[in-house]
């Protein structure tokens, strides 16, 4: 709706951070039959019609890059109008476009200020139509906000009269380009429940019982013009305080005052990430604090239960990391001053996000993004978090295994959903990319720059895994190429399929030359090493064997040492190794590094470091680069997922979009039963498998044709259908 671009307009009042503008525009509606409005904002909206809210959709119009592209929404308001006088509220939000953002905490990051535009389309009984624009006739209101922004929260003023102070001026800064409708919304979900209240030195602790991404509502029936104040933290401290050191410099806070007000205030601005509320300021009642989930919405897909209750813990905290960090955009974590849309985060936990849920739309909307922050980038790179904040260079750190999403996201949208033309469509995003890492080889067909490495692997500090990437982070060059070969050739460009074809040989020689010993051992036995060029650079043959060979003796010999990258593959490739026994011997170690140490010390999401929580239960507040960095809602880790679905379910893609499905478990008695299923595009495919005295029954469900492999190794192609088997044991 490219008119909309021309109605902008804000508040004639300089910036000050924080801020929130409330413009007002009375009309009359008699004999409607119809009322459209369509509304967009470089900042953060929420309408009201006659004081209830337009649509679902929180944090409208979404984040964007702000340069470039711009969302807006359609709403059918008919059902909110009244005979004749009507009121539109908006209020109108600094967020991400001028809002306290990025872990440097800047503001005015994409413009100066907020400004919002608005078409109003009446449709009366007679046929005649009539179209309400947003202008400078518009009022503005005196703010019942004192301040709302994400990190820090909102301070909120129930009852507040709703005084003319002004009226609205023309937006001039630059309203970007492309225009389109909003593809995912971000929405309130279920609600949690308290689970217990607790008191700490005067002060109530309330307990959901799951860290989640979420917000508060307040029933203001159970307030008599008391200031109430809520703090959000993810755990508490040892003597029962809420624990809020990780937070950093955001406040995560909501400050109430009531009043007049009755109907129940739920912040429009911001978001928590927190299992823990603390209020102060007025006693509390049951039932004056509900709890509410907050995340894009997608369809649920995949599910898994087992019989050991550890093992199905981890799998509900990898789908509640997803919920609370699939919040606009792939984040990083709920709680902290970040929140930031992080490409290596991202793609590491991609595949397992494409079982739980549908994910496609949301990584549509993610890649458009990461394509037009591309072109301003001076080396048409992607960098560490999309969209991106400006146009810049690579900078000092490769970030190789961040910005390689470019190439492995298509790949797996492609192989999950079927979908060939997103591989197409990000072809010239990838090539760009990919030209820079030649580039940057310098002759030498490898990138030799500093970057992270395998992202908080343990054991490894930053200056060490920064000194040590190169195995890491060509591994991820040496994927690239080959994605990006095999869709120049789907495309017919043979020209660019024989230039990648001839750099991915040349790159996987020289990878192999400098890291790979004749032996088998990689870049001196480092395990992350062994697992990034077991999955992206040494093909089938002698030297396959070799390096499995010694990957498997050195997880035997230290356990797990892996970190953000290598942790997704730790387990697959033990079980190509035929050592699935060691493979679960791995998932269900209970000390620190391990996921079920996380479970053991009450996680109920993934944590962004294996040591998060200390076994002297102590907070790991490691200073990275001025701050701590710890977060207990991160979901890197939790791409362990795509174990469950392909390993332990056995279901996976024979061909892309399941048009043919491989059914492969790895059954253990340590998880006494298995079940689960994914719903595929082709329909849905369930697994379930449990020992009996000396047999192992597994039953299959296939919407397609599909190929078994059974645990003893036998094997069939069946056609679609229900399937039982009987193993002795």
């Amino acid at each position: 709706m490219k008119e909309l671009k021309s109605h902008f307009i804000t508040s004639p009042r300089n910036f000050i951070e924080g801020d929130v503008f409330v413009f007002h525009q009375a009309f009359t509606a008699e004999n409607v039959v119809a009322a459209k409005l369509l509304m967009t904002a470089l900042g953060m909206y929420e309408a009201e019609i006659n004081g209830v809210k337009a649509g679902e959709q929180m944090f409208a119009p979404g984040y964007t890059y702000y340069p470039r592209r711009l969302l807006y929404q359609e709403y059918d308001i008919t059902k909110l109008l009244k005979e004749g006088h009507n009121e539109l509220n908006v209020y109108l939000g600094q967020g991400w476009y001028c809002g306290r953002f990025l872990c440097e905490n800047k503001t005015q990051i994409y413009g100066e200020k907020p400004g919002v535009s608005w078409i109003l389309k009446l449709t009366f009984k007679s046929g005649d139509t009539q179209i309400i624009y947003s202008d400078e006739m518009v009022k503005e209101l005196e703010s019942p906000y004192e301040y709302a922004g994400e990190y820090d929260g909102e301070v909120y003023h129930a009852g507040k009269d709703a005084v003319v102070i002004g009226e609205a001026v023309k937006f001039t800064g630059a309203v970007p380009g492309e225009l389109e409708k909003t593809l995912v919304k971000v929405k309130v979900q279920e609600e949690l429940p308290v689970k217990a209240v607790s008191q700490h030195q005067g002060k109530t602790i309330l307990d959901f019982g799951q860290n989640f991404a979420g917000i508060v509502e307040i029933d203001p029936k159970l307030l008599n013009g008391e200031i109430l104040t809520i703090r959000h933290g993810e755990i508490l401290n040892q003597d029962g305080s809420l624990y809020t050191n990780n937070l950093r410099q955001a406040k995560a806070t909501i400050v109430y005052h009531s009043g007049a007000e009755e109907h129940k205030y739920r912040p429009r601005f911001t978001y928590m990430g927190f299992r823990y509320m603390e209020l102060s300021g007025a006693e509390y009642i049951p039932g004056m604090i509900t709890a509410y989930a907050v995340y894009s919405q997608m369809k649920r897909t995949g599910y898994f239960e087992c019989g050991n209750q550890m093992v199905n813990q981890l799998y509900r905290n990898q789908v509640w990391g997803q919920k609370s960090n699939y919040v606009e955009m792939p984040t990083d974590c709920p709680q902290r001053d970040e929140r930031m849309g992080y490409t290596g985060d991202g793609q590491v936990f991609a595949l397992t996000g494409a079982y739980n849920f549908d994910t496609s739309d949301f990584w549509k909307n993610f890649l458009k993004d990461l394509q037009l922050g591309q072109l301003d980038n001076t080396e048409g790179y992607v960098g560490a978090t999309v969209p991106a904040t400006g146009p810049a260079g690579i900078g000092f750190l490769s970030m190789l295994g961040w910005g390689n999403a470019v190439t492995i996201l298509p790949e797996i949208l492609y192989r999950q959903y079927g979908d060939e033309e997103v591989l197409f469509t990000q072809y010239e995003s990838m090539k760009l990319f990919v030209e820079a890492e030649i580039r940057k080889m310098e002759g030498k067909h490898l990138w030799l720059a500093p970057s992270l490495g395998d992202w908080l692997a343990p054991g490894k500090d930053m200056e060490w895994s920064a000194k040590h990437n190169t195995p890491i982070s060509n591994a991820f060059i040496v994927h690239d190429l080959e994605i990006i070969a095999d869709v120049a050739g789907r495309l017919g460009k043979a020209d660019d399929a024989k230039r990648y074809q001839t750099q991915l040989k040349a790159t996987r020689n020289a990878y192999v030359e400098m890291f790979a010993a004749d032996d088998g051992t990689i870049a001196g036995d480092y395990q992350s090493a062994y697992i990034m060029a077991l999955q992206y650079v040494i093909p089938a043959g002698a030297l396959r064997e070799k390096v499995i060979q010694k990957y498997v003796q050195n997880v035997r010999e230290n356990g797990m040492e892996t970190g953000f990258f290598a942790s997704e593959f730790l387990l697959p490739l033990l079980v190509e190794a035929g050592e699935i026994e060691l493979a679960y011997d791995i998932l269900l170690h209970e000390e620190c590094p391990g996921w079920m140490y996380q479970i053991k010390n009450g996680a109920t999401t993934t944590w962004e470091r294996w040591d998060a929580l200390r076994p002297d239960g102590t907070v790991n507040e490691e200073t990275v680069a001025t701050n701590n960095m710890v977060s207990f809602n991160h979901y890197a880790f939790g791409s362990v997922g795509e174990f469950y679905y392909q390993h332990i379910l056995g279901i996976q893609p024979l061909k892309p979009g399941y048009e043919e499905v491989k059914y492969c478990p790895h059954p253990d008695k340590r998880l006494g039963w298995v079940k689960g299923s994914y719903q595929s595009v082709k329909g849905e495919i369930r697994s379930a498998w449990g020992y009996r005295e000396e047999e192992l029954l597994l039953e299959f469900t296939t919407p397609v044709d599909a190929e078994v492999i059974l645990p003893d190794g036998q094997s069939e192609r069946v056609k679609p259908g229900t399937y039982t088997y009987r193993l002795k044991i």
